[in-house]
């Protein structure tokens, strides 16, 4: 697997997550051997859903901004 942000190489890793819950949780993902980025299901998830809430907006006429004039070069 490649790295969204660096193109380096993610390796499978297990995270803990103290800070959301009274109880350290284990989860497993992957991390970025030269960046440190790390992607988990939630993240995962949550990144598949923003991707589909921008295609459907770009979709749409508001998303396409109109120039109201024609642009004319000033020199």
């Amino acid at each position: 697997m490649e790295c969204t942000r660096c193109d380096g190489l993610m390796i499978a890793d297990n995270l803990i997550d103290i800070q959301e819950s009274s109880v350290p949780m284990w989860m497993k993902g992957w991390r970025c051997v030269s960046c440190g980025n790390i992607v988990d299901p939630l993240i995962l998830r949550h990144r598949i859903i923003q991707q589909a809430g921008a295609t459907r907006l770009l979709g749409t006429e508001a998303a396409r901004p109109r120039l109201r004039h024609a642009l004319k070069a000033t020199a």
